[in-house]
């Protein structure tokens, strides 16, 4: 059971490690001329590739056969996937305008809109637990994004990007916990990625003024695909079910320091003491939320 437990941490952790490299390397390709059409679409495209190969594969390998997804299915996962796209577009115009270390915070607000959006849509009003949590994410958030420094200024498109971002995750989030739960974690990610990608299309041909520079496919797309919507997802799904969402969840907050040290160390980011204290705030509280305070030990 323990080692069961163990293998979960390691899966989680990796995932999140993968999905904290990402923002990293989105700045790098904005850095070497590509736009935020050509990232998007070169990332879901080899997305798309990728879960086809592997439900093509799980479908032969597999055993059991599993649950075929019906049309209804499909629809339904499509529908959710839109905001896994939006959630792409609006996370890279943020790392377009502010730091990434700055726009991971700013993605990482999904914990007190989840709180919110579980209160309005289930009815659940938030325990004590949950408000406390929220309290410090704030405090996390003030810290982490230098507002106490009164002369320092943050693009206003960079936070309002990085909001929708984190507003479109946590639907993301919801979502995918509740909709075609019965077929198998590949289906549903390959039509929630096809979902997502009409989004990101659309957002392309509205936005991208001249022709797709192709580069981006050899330079970034597989990279961003591999370690955005390929690997991250099904790692999560396989490690999640080992250790329970709460345990899950806390390990996925790795994600946050990960993606604030790569900022750190490949495109040399100034981090101060302050907004470390900052993210440890936000793990904290995610910690917090996640703790079984009720439960008793004989």
């Amino acid at each position: 059971m323990k080692n069961n437990i163990l293998n979960g941490v390691f899966l989680v952790a990796l995932g999140a490690t993968s999905y904290g490299m990402l923002a990293t390397f989105v700045k790098l390709a904005y850095k070497d001329g590509f736009t935020t059409a050509e990232i998007t679409s070169s990332q879901f495209i080899y997305g798309i590739l990728g879960m086809l190969l592997i439900n093509f594969f799980q479908k032969i390998f597999k055993k059991e056969k599993a649950n075929m997804a019906t049309s209804k299915n499909i629809l339904q996962l499509m529908i959710a996937g839109t905001s896994l796209g939006m959630t792409s577009v609006f996370y890279y115009l943020c790392v377009k305008y502010i730091d990434v270390s700055i726009a991971i915070v700013l993605l990482m607000q999904t914990v007190w809109m989840g709180v919110l959006l579980e209160w309005i849509l289930d009815k659940k009003r938030p325990s004590t637990q949950k408000i406390i949590s929220v309290g410090i994410v704030l405090i996390g958030t003030f810290l982490a994004t230098k507002l106490y420094e009164f002369t320092f200024q943050l693009d206003w498109r960079g936070i309002i990007w990085g909001i929708l971002a984190a507003v479109s995750f946590t639907t993301t989030m919801f979502t995918a916990n509740k909709v075609a739960l019965e077929i198998s974690s590949v289906q549903r990610s390959l039509f929630m990625l096809l979902g997502g990608a009409v989004v990101v299309f659309a957002f392309s041909a509205f936005t991208q003024v001249g022709a797709l520079n192709f580069e981006i496919f050899k330079n970034y797309g597989l990279f961003l695909a591999l370690f955005g919507t390929i690997i991250p997802p099904l790692l999560l799904n396989a490690g999640f079910p080992k250790t329970g969402l709460g345990l899950g969840s806390i390990v996925a907050s790795l994600e946050l320091p990960v993606s604030v040290l790569m900022a750190f160390l490949i495109l040399n980011e100034k981090v101060v003491v302050w907004q470390w204290c900052g993210i440890l705030f936000i793990i904290l509280a995610i910690i917090i939320m996640n703790l079984n305070f009720s439960k008793k030990v004989y």
